[in-house]
């Protein structure tokens, strides 16, 4: 019998966030909605999980994202922080974001 043990990788505001290899944005031109697909997965994010989703290419830290988004949608920084960290979190816990 084979244990293996996970170990969670936990977000800070100096990592830089990638999809993972086997997970790719795509535009779905049926549906006019853009989708995030992995192995025998398929979600569909909404605009503001697609905007962070998009910063996930491994040159801005979750800082500098949030920055971003707060720009992008004249919104507080220390507002969307948690909001932002929590989605990256999860989706790394899911495997479809590295840090």
């Amino acid at each position: 019998m084979i244990e293996t043990t996970r170990v969670r990788t936990v977000l800070s505001m100096h990592s830089k966030p990638v999809l993972k290899r086997h997970v790719r944005l795509q535009y779905d031109k049926v549906r006019t909605a853009w989708a995030l697909l992995s192995p025998e997965r398929v979600f569909w994010p909404n605009e503001v999980s697609l905007d962070i989703l998009r910063l996930c290419d491994g040159r801005h830290s979750v800082a500098q994202m949030i920055v971003l988004l707060g720009d992008q949608y004249g919104a507080d920084e220390a507002e969307i922080a948690p909001d932002v960290t929590g989605f990256l979190q999860e989706w790394s816990d899911k495997f479809l974001v590295t840090l």
